[in-house]
């Protein structure tokens, strides 16, 4: 089954300047209380098109600026299309940057409640996972602690938990083990294997070559917003040698 349908997606920004072209005129229009304002467009993404099928593994690939963090955010509708169309056909768990969805006030166990209902899921199928969340995060301790004291690798291993515990149909994650310890990184990437034989899709975004190797059968190459290939572990190579 299709789960993902990219047709044609761009992504416009609009970039403001000031208009002020010296320090006396600047100061000049403070004082007024007005300021001419310039804006230049950026095109983030152009063009890109593509569909992703259950099973699927696939790493976006790209170097900075290229346009894959942007990719995964509007796929998660957290940015709209300026043109194209995105097609899902599934619940989608995104983990796009660590504590993204957490309120900082809230304790971990309040979190895992937030951001599990931002997510979609019920109070009572949250509590039925509950205790294997704060379990494989290794929180037990912190749990009721505010996650504004947590450090980054506390905050990826309860974020990380959480969407990988409530099995989504599509998982997006970002440099998921940015921050995380060897030991957690390992049983992560067990975890992620156990998700992807459960048919779901994975979408990931990485820098690391090992990382994108052993969990990706699939690479996208992102340039300038636009796809450069896509194929097989031939076009991470490709990249690599580029």
């Amino acid at each position: 089954m299709t789960k993902i349908i990219i047709d044609n997606l761009s992504l416009k920004f609009r970039i403001y300047h000031e208009g002020a072209t010296s320090t006396k005129e600047y100061f000049a229009n403070v004082f007024r209380r007005k300021k001419r304002e310039t804006f230049s467009d950026f095109w983030a993404l152009q063009r890109v098109s593509f569909s992703l099928k259950d099973g699927e593994r696939v790493g976006i690939i790209g170097r900075n600026g290229a346009g894959k963090s942007t990719l995964l955010k509007t796929l998660c509708r957290i940015y709209e299309p300026t043109s194209g169309k995105v097609s899902v056909n599934g619940r989608i768990a995104p983990l796009l940057e660590i504590g993204a969805g957490f309120h900082p006030e809230f304790t971990g166990r309040e979190n895992i409640y937030f951001n599990g209902t931002i997510l979609g899921y019920s109070k009572r199928q949250l509590g039925e996972i509950e205790q294997e969340v704060i379990k494989f995060a290794e929180l037990e301790e912190f749990i009721d602690t505010p996650v504004k004291y947590y450090s980054t690798g506390m905050y990826m291993r309860l974020a990380f938990s959480l969407a990988t515990t409530i099995h989504p149909d599509i998982l997006v994650l970002d440099e998921l083990f940015a921050g995380g310890d060897a030991a957690f990184v390992k049983r992560g990437k067990e975890r992620m294997y156990s998700m992807i034989d459960r048919a779901s899709v994975m979408i990931l975004v990485s820098h690391d070559q090992t990382l994108l190797r052993s969990l990706c059968e699939r690479f996208i190459w992102l340039d300038h917003g636009k796809v450069v290939a896509d194929g097989d572990v031939t076009v991470l190579d490709q990249y690599v040698a580029s």
